[in-house]
């Protein structure tokens, strides 16, 4: 390593120990690059910039090549990021559209400007040195994102990426007026429809596990990005039932909840989807009633635009066909609970599906509101209840039984599903809940 001196920390974790530094009224020094695994800072992602070297040098140290569009390296022990500082100049449109140049020549600020935001653009020197040339320090005490060059707008995913930024930070940052202006203007110039699927994905994945994930579609709103969420502003709602106001309100209420109970990635996209339909419902026949199936096909093709994983897909349109049925679960008939939990989430040999299911409609149960966030939801409880209930009923002696009075084939399957109706019926008579069915 003697021959590569200039190494600097740069990007999330200098950004991240500096936030840390304001949270806790710290005035110490930062720490040399030599320093940090003592600190008491909690950082990750540790990425370094080197600056007047080549590829030739990074390898002779032992490097190993990983980038494919530019020279990144993973240190031979530690196995971090290592690059070498480069500029990026646009020569198409999208987000691939650039021409690196990662030459000996290219200067630490040179690299530090190609960054999307001032709070990404600072390095920490090898002694400790904070090196920041857009002043970023300044936008982190003021919780403001910025933008650190025009060259901004010349990636899509940016866009992406500052309003994940609000997701991880919360409602007290805000975007940089000039910088709210350049994005407004990569819309109106069409650059926002070079954004692919799946980079489209990997920031919305990302977003909805931050702890304000509904600010990041909030940001997004208006932009085309999110068609399907965009069209809930203008469906307004039954004061009674929701008293938050319209669609796209109890949509980003739903999803807030889902973080603030921390629940997984499946139950926050279930929350996120689930009322996809009210809008087709709405435009059809001017009323939300159905839209529990109207926003199956919505969330089918809303998954395969952005190649989402099937599970999430399957999650999210039972949840969509479901919900309500859930949330009227003390009023339905056995052979209507057999049907939502049996047939069709297969609830006994998926339950981690069906608890997601049962949390993604506690969430829409609350999400109305300060009035309505702490309201009980018994639901959860029963449905657990009939879950335990269902799972060790003995199957296989049904079947067994069927076969020794002669019934075959399908005959096998029906008795199955009679038997289970009928340990529904009894757990319902027997919760204190449920009216005697």
């Amino acid at each position: 390593m003697q021959s590569l001196r200039q190494v600097y920390l740069v990007g999330g974790a200098v950004r991240d120990m500096l936030l840390q530094k304001l949270a806790c009224a710290d005035d110490s020094a930062l720490p040399s690059l030599s320093e940090l695994a003592d600190t008491p800072f909690s950082v990750h992602d540790l990425d370094y910039v080197v600056v007047g070297a080549n590829v030739e040098q990074m390898l002779a140290q032992g490097f190993t090549s990983v980038g494919k569009d530019f020279p990144v390296f993973l240190h031979p022990k530690t196995k971090e990021e290592y690059a070498l500082a480069r500029t990026e100049r646009k020569s198409g449109p999208g987000y691939k559209g650039f021409v690196v140049d990662a030459s000996e020549a290219v200067t630490l600020d040179e690299d530090l400007a190609r960054r999307d935001l001032t709070i990404n653009a600072m390095a920490l020197s090898a002694d400790g040195t904070l090196i920041d040339p857009f002043d970023g320090q300044s936008d982190l005490k003021n919780k403001v994102l910025k933008h650190t060059t025009e060259a901004f707008a010349e990636d899509p995913v940016r866009v992406l990426r500052i309003a994940r930024f609000l997701a991880r930070f919360g409602s007290d940052w805000r975007i940089h007026p000039d910088t709210q202006q350049l994005i407004d203007e990569m819309k109106s110039r069409g650059e926002l429809q070079y954004l692919v699927p799946e980079r489209v994905w990997k920031e919305t994945e990302k977003a909805l596990g931050e702890d304000n994930p509904q600010l990041f579609f909030e940001t997004l709103t208006g932009l085309d990005i999110f068609p399907e969420i965009d069209v809930m502003r203008g469906i307004t709602q039954s004061a009674e039932h929701h008293p938050e106001g319209n669609v796209f309100i109890h949509t980003m209420l739903v999803l807030k909840q889902a973080a603030d109970l921390n629940f997984d990635l499946a139950t926050r996209f279930a929350a996120l989807v689930h009322d996809f339909g009210k809008p087709v419902a709405f435009q059809q026949r001017g009323v939300l009633r159905g839209h529990e199936a109207d926003g199956v096909p919505v969330i089918e093709a809303f998954c395969d635009r952005l190649r989402i994983p099937n599970k999430l897909k399957s999650l999210g349109k039972l949840t969509s066909d479901h919900h309500l049925r859930f949330h009227n679960i003390f009023n339905l008939t056995p052979k209507k609970i057999h049907k939502m939990v049996i047939e069709d989430f297969n609830a006994v040999k998926n339950p981690e599906r069906f608890k997601q299911f049962m949390n993604a409609c506690r969430c829409d149960s609350q999400g109305r509101g300060e009035t309505r966030v702490n309201k009980p939801y018994p639901q959860i409880d029963f449905g657990l209840y009939l879950l335990e209930g269902l799972s060790v009923l003995d199957t296989k002696m049904v079947v067994q039984k069927a076969i020794s009075a002669g019934k075959t084939g399908v005959e096998l399957g029906e008795a199955v599903r009679i038997s289970q109706i009928a340990e529904i019926k009894r757990l319902c008579n027997e919760h204190p809940q449920t009216p005697l069915i």
